[in-house]
């Protein structure tokens, strides 16, 4: 009898361990990252530099990235420079308040 195949293992991404929310202040985007369970808050603490933000969104943040630690909130929160083409009244920009990045942050490969 043939063996039945096992599933592939799906790589885990921040959002399996996190929610995210996004807002903005001029050309500034903020973004803070929550623990699901407080828990995995050290891991997060731990994986969510400053350095990796800022490489995650190479292209898109043009400025420095500034981390916050919150972890009475088992929360991450982080300050995006340069990063919402001007900010909301002197953008075309599509996301002019930068909401979608909460969910690109969420997208974030985390090692096995």
């Amino acid at each position: 009898m043939a063996k039945a195949p096992t599933p592939s293992k799906t790589a885990r991404t921040l959002r399996d361990i996190a929610l995210a929310r996004s807002g903005d202040k001029g050309n500034r985007a903020t973004l803070s990252v929550i623990a699901l369970n407080p828990a995995d808050y050290p891991e997060l603490e731990r994986l969510l530099t400053a350095e990796r933000v800022q490489t995650h969104f190479a292209g898109v943040v043009h400025g420095p990235v500034q981390r916050y630690t919150l972890p009475d909130l088992a929360a991450v929160h982080f300050v995006m420079f340069d990063a919402l083409c001007g900010g909301v009244t002197r953008s075309l920009a599509l996301d002019a308040h930068g909401k979608t990045l909460s969910a690109a942050l969420l997208d974030l490969p985390l090692p096995d």
